[in-house]
């Protein structure tokens, strides 16, 4: 893609979000083990909120590094065998093929805003477990 293409596909984009207002939008439950909208989705970079309804098996990406900041909701973050509390206000940063996942949900809605770089393809995910699931149980877009 070209600079100028770039620009024209920037341009004609939505650029103002409403965090609150688009979780407010995402369904009470899902089949999938979050939901999310993407705000942008560029070859260098995307950006999404997602939803997480139940626990998220620990997992990777092989194509991106993600930088996660928790919105809203509690719950225990694992990455590379060490685990923390997450909560409103948490930032979390970690490269590709990292090993990564929230063990527990403890307060709903947990929402996380992130950014993605390179963009992060939504089958681009590894379960340490492959029985845990697969791309298609791991996420639903809300984008429609």
């Amino acid at each position: 893609m070209t600079n100028q293409e770039y620009q024209a596909e920037t341009d004609n984009k939505q650029q103002i979000f409403d965090v609150f207002e688009e979780l407010r939008k995402m369904p009470d439950q899902s089949e999938s083990m979050l939901t999310d909208v993407y705000f942008s989705d560029f070859p260098d970079a995307s950006s999404r909120i997602f939803r997480i309804y139940r626990e998220l098996p620990l997992h990777y990406h092989e194509e991106c590094d993600e930088h996660l900041y928790v919105v809203s909701g509690r719950g225990l973050f694992h990455l590379d065998g060490q685990e923390a509390k997450a909560g409103p206000g948490t930032f979390l940063r970690f490269g590709r093929r990292q090993v990564h996942g929230f063990p527990r949900i403890d307060e709903h809605p947990f929402v996380v805003l992130s950014i993605d770089v390179p963009r992060r393809r939504p089958d681009d995910i590894v379960f340490v477990n492959p029985e845990d699931g697969d791309a298609s149980s791991f996420m639903a877009r809300n984008n429609g």
